[in-house]
């Protein structure tokens, strides 16, 4: 709902009333709440998986030392 500015002037300077605050309450409570849950799926489907080590000698895995030309004798 979109009110006046002098009214959000006048609301701004006097505050709210205890239902207004009330609702304020109740409307962050319910946005935070979907945040957490929001997060918490989204946590789980972006999680990583557990990667499994590949075992020692594998076919694919080069097991020759690795060796590195010099150019200064």
């Amino acid at each position: 709902m979109v009110y006046p500015l002098s009214y959000q002037l006048y609301r701004q300077e006097h505050g709210l009333t205890a239902a207004e605050q009330r609702a304020a309450d109740v409307r962050a409570g319910e946005t935070a709440a979907a945040l957490r849950d929001l997060r918490a799926r989204l946590g789980r489907g972006l999680r990583l998986r557990h990667r499994v080590r590949p075992t020692r000698g594998a076919a694919d895995t080069v097991t020759a030392p690795v060796r590195f030309l010099t150019s200064a004798r």
